[in-house]
């Protein structure tokens, strides 16, 4: 009797403690919060075909545009005071006989021809292959014929002859040879005028 008492009280507790266990409530950590992940440096801006800033650029020599002109005659005539003070020259003036051929100093197309009545009167852009370079040539007497917007030529091809029209000065025969560092979208007006002093003159 007293035995399958005994047994009777532990089998109860037996129960008791399972009904107890499953009342509890196992609750897990709270996970450790992942390591940040570093930070990644801003991506640069790229301006698509803009020209690069003046100083990072390499251009190889050009042709003399006036025929029968050395490079030992070739004066730098860049920043000098034009109308009075009123501007800054931004190209190489080359002095030569009026009618003196006027050649393609670096190959391209032409993409403008036109006529500035205050300015470089007679006037001719050849717009470089890479559309990053475009070459001025201004106060021409007159192009040469077959001369068209559009049309490639080569180094040393014939596009006119030295002149004296729109502000040159009656009897002041020269070329005035620009160049212009190009976004290759610009317009044939654009552009960031270069010195063409060391490319015609192969020294700085």
């Amino acid at each position: 009797m007293l035995r399958r008492l005994t047994m009777g009280v532990g089998l109860l507790l037996l129960l008791a403690l399972a009904a107890l266990a499953s009342m509890i409530r196992i609750v897990p950590g709270t996970p450790a919060a992942p390591t940040a992940a570093p930070a990644q440096p801003a991506a640069q801006s790229v301006v698509a075909g803009a020209p690069a800033p003046a100083g990072n650029w390499s251009h190889p020599l050009l042709t003399i545009p006036v025929q029968g002109v050395q490079r030992s005659q070739i004066v730098d005539t860049w920043g000098q005071s034009r109308a009075n003070g009123a501007r800054v020259h931004q190209a190489t003036d080359i002095m030569a006989p009026g009618g003196t051929p006027v050649i393609a100093a670096a190959p391209g197309t032409v993409e403008k021809l036109f006529y500035s009545e205050g300015g470089g009167g007679v006037t001719l852009y050849v717009r470089s292959p890479d559309r990053q370079w475009s070459y001025y040539y201004a106060h021409l007497q007159r192009y040469a014929p077959g001369v068209v917007e559009g049309m490639q030529v080569r180094a040393g091809d014939l596009l006119g002859f030295v002149g004296d029209t729109g502000n040159a000065g009656t009897g002041n025969y020269h070329l005035h040879f620009g160049v212009s560092h190009m976004a290759p979208v610009d317009s044939w007006w654009k552009g960031q005028p270069v010195n063409p002093y060391p490319l015609l003159a192969g020294r700085r």
